[in-house]
């Protein structure tokens, strides 16, 4: 599979955008296509076994047909060039001059366009003063029919282009149609002005969009344009993706780390807010990891690189923020749908209202045609596909400030709807740290050799206990390195512990299971703590208390939840029942699951699914890495804590970069807040468009009305969907 990237420069009608996703999408050649309108990329995978450049050279004729005259630019394999220079067989060099050139070109075609607009405007006004003033009739229809071309050429231009290619049913041959018929039968100035009036307001609508395109585009400014390379302990300048691994970099104060990697040099305190959302300064020193797009406020750091630029947190994030849209709300899908039928339905009812009561009722023709043309005019349904997209990018974009990566506006969706989440224990609900917190040694048995049996049972191991009890023995100087020739035999077993052979002695360490189902003769001990039981050769030595702290916050967190109407919190864990049953009661959970295998987990999240209505979501939010079929398996699976891991991001289809479960309130507001302001969005299109339509066969609407509840609402809904970037969840 091969991914292509492609820009389009000018690209300004949402609803071809949605046409030519479509048109891409239908390609056998294509496994995925997904077109985000708001940053005007295109991302498109390729089949195996099919010919790139023929397939890229298609995505480009497809643009091309579509929206003629758009600045294409192509990423292929990290290499950025323009689609003049593909075709002219440069695909193998960047010509980045040559596409900043094309934007420039763009960016000055809208102002050329806009001063004709201007123009237009004066003109208009110049007819509709003079002719109140005593201007000859023949001047004044001079000066609307300059007015109507200057404002108009493009759309005209634009509507003749879509007919050779037989793409009639878009806005441009809508617009051209309704004011030139509303020309034909003699309502010249209200011709000129609707075609205008849609110029100002794409004008508009299109200032606006690049407003929002820009404030996302700052929640989202967190990748670094260079890097201060270290070559023979001179600094040089480079772009991050030229940086390799094992590569040092000079990180200056005021500075973004390019890349992730690790403190060679000096140490410093980082502002880790773009990345996790979180406002504290970070302490780093020498050993520390450091992460893409946190911002150096101190002092001068060496940094040695670990992973590539596209490997990095930075592209990561960006990758996943960006490629969101492809995963879309029911929303989403259901105004694509609604887009499809409901430009030709509209068209149909103008054609029957400029016919039918003529032809059948004997009623006048030119009153019927101008109730048509009113049909016309609202018949592009561009405020909702603009709006609806834009309304979800933004609450991805905010999520994504707040330090809560989401993989699409489904996800984003299914969070309104949670009624139940399951949390593992450790690591979520707890901090994942354990202590050896008391030490029950055996009759006659001395708590230093209790503790060796323990740490060579453990010393294989890389489980948070054993590391726990390791690092007890290491600072109560009992440490030694294990003799791997003595190790005659070792062994895992799945939720109860391991059992060796080391130096002659079979040692066994683990929970109560493991000494029933090793017949061991032990001392049980009762209360939340977990237990682990040593015995050596069958003869029960002790027990080794292992205690885990709860978050801080996480009570506060779960009770923030239920007020957002999460009626079921239930807790898995391998634990036993006591242990589970204290920390349950403690948060206040409504249920737990204890005493648990690995592989017991799925099963458990899909019988509570079976028992929830048909609506309600269920959520699982665990660390992501040795939680990926439950995870999988959920309706939104989560993680905590995970951006610094590619098996949480994976798995999950939303990431919490911190440890902080009051993140999870965080994204259900956004959640509501975006679908509120899409829903706002949807009724005031659809019910303004309705309203007109109706009025405009009653007679009592006019074209003004209408070109207002096409531009003029998709400019309302536009500046609606900006409130989620200033939402305060």
């Amino acid at each position: 599979m091969t991914r292509v990237e492609v820009t389009m420069g000018g690209l300004n009608c949402a609803n071809c955008a949605g046409i030519i996703e479509e048109k891409v999408k239908a390609r056998k050649e294509i496994d995925r296509a997904n077109l985000n309108f708001i940053n005007k990329k295109l991302t498109v995978d390729i089949g195996d076994g099919y010919d790139q450049d023929q397939v890229v050279d298609q995505l480009i004729s497809i643009i091309d047909d579509t929206e003629p005259g758009l600045d294409i630019s192509l990423k292929l394999a990290g290499r950025t060039v323009t689609a003049e220079d593909f075709r002219a067989g440069l695909s193998d060099q960047t010509d980045k001059n040559h596409i900043e050139d094309g934007k420039s070109e763009r960016g000055h075609e809208h102002k050329e366009s806009n001063s004709f607009l201007i123009a237009a405007i004066i003109l208009y006004a110049v007819a509709m003063i003079g002719n109140r003033l005593g201007l000859p009739y023949p001047a004044y229809l001079a000066f609307l029919a300059a007015a109507y071309i200057l404002s108009g050429k493009d759309v005209i231009l634009a509507a003749v282009r879509n007919i050779i290619k037989g793409n009639a049913l878009d806005e441009n041959f809508l617009m051209t149609v309704a004011t030139s018929g509303a020309a034909a039968i003699g309502e010249y100035p209200e011709a000129v002005g609707v075609m205008l009036f849609y110029g100002v307001g794409e004008a508009l609508e299109e200032l606006a969009v690049g407003r929002s395109r820009r404030n996302i585009e700052a929640l989202m400014d967190i990748a670094p344009q260079v890097a201060n390379l270290i070559v023979d302990g001179q600094v040089v300048e480079v772009r991050p993706e030229e940086v390799k691994v094992g590569d040092r970099l000079l990180v200056k104060v005021g500075e973004r780390v390019p890349l992730d990697g690790l403190i060679v040099k000096g140490q410093s305190r980082l502002d880790t807010s773009a990345i996790t959302g979180e406002s504290v300064l970070r302490s780093a020193r020498e050993g520390d990891e450091v992460l893409s797009g946190v911002i150096n406020k101190e002092a001068l750091i060496e940094v040695e690189v670990t992973k590539l630029y596209q490997d990095s947190t930075v592209a990561r994030i960006l990758d996943m923020v960006e490629n969101a849209s492809a995963n879309k709300s029911n929303t989403e899908n259901f105004i694509s749908v609604f887009a499809k039928y409901y430009t030709p339905i509209v068209v149909g009812l103008a054609i029957a209202i400029m016919l039918l009561p003529p032809l059948v009722g004997g009623q006048d023709f030119k009153t019927w045609l101008y109730r048509g043309l009113i049909f016309l005019v609202v018949s592009c349904p561009c405020a909702l596909v603009l709006s609806i997209p834009l309304t979800y990018f933004s609450g991805i974009g905010l999520a994504s400030s707040k330090g809560i990566l989401v993989k699409g506006s489904n996800y984003l969706d299914a969070l309104i709807s949670l009624k139940t989440i399951v949390f593992d224990k450790t690591g979520t609900l707890t901090e994942g740290v354990f202590k050896v917190v008391n030490i029950n040694r055996a009759e006659g048995v001395d708590e230093k050799d209790l503790m060796v049996y323990a740490s060579i049972a453990e010393s294989s191991s890389n489980h948070p206990i054993a590391k726990s009890i390791l690092a007890w023995c290491q600072e109560a100087g009992l440490a030694r390195d294990l003799d791997k020739t003595s190790l005659t035999s070792y062994q895992e077993i799945p939720a109860q512990g391991i059992k060796l052979v080391y130096q002659g002695q079979e040692i066994l360490a683990g929970n109560a299971r493991l000494m029933e189902a090793e017949n061991i003769d032990y001392r049980e001990v009762k209360n939340s703590s977990t237990k682990v039981y040593i015995a050596v050769d069958s003869i029960y030595k002790g027990c080794v208390e292992i205690a885990d702290q709860l978050r801080p916050g996480i009570k506060a967190a779960l009770a923030d939840l239920k007020g957002l109407g999460v009626e079921n919190l239930v807790m898995l864990t391998g634990d036993s029942e006591d242990v589970a049953k204290e920390f349950s009661d403690d948060l206040g959970l409504t249920g737990y699951k204890a005493n648990l295998l690995p592989n017991q987990k799925v099963e458990i999240v899909e019988d509570l699914m079976k028992d929830m209505p048909d609506q309600a979501k269920l959520a699982f939010i665990g660390d992501g890495i040795n939680d990926a079929p439950v995870i999988a398996r959920a309706d939104v699976g989560l993680s905590m804590g995970g951006i610094g891991s590619d098996a949480a991001i994976e798995a999950s289809d939303i990431v919490i970069m911190t440890d902080e479960m009051a993140k999870l309130p965080t994204a259900i507001r956004i959640s509501r807040m975006t679908k509120k302001i899409a829903w706002q969005n949807i009724i005031l299109a659809i019910g303004i468009k309705i309203l007109v339509m109706v009025l405009g066969t009653l007679g009592i609407a006019n074209m003004w009305m209408a070109i207002f509840a096409d531009v003029g609402v998709a400019v309302l809904a536009v500046i609606n969907s900006l409130r989620v970037l200033v939402y305060k969840p």
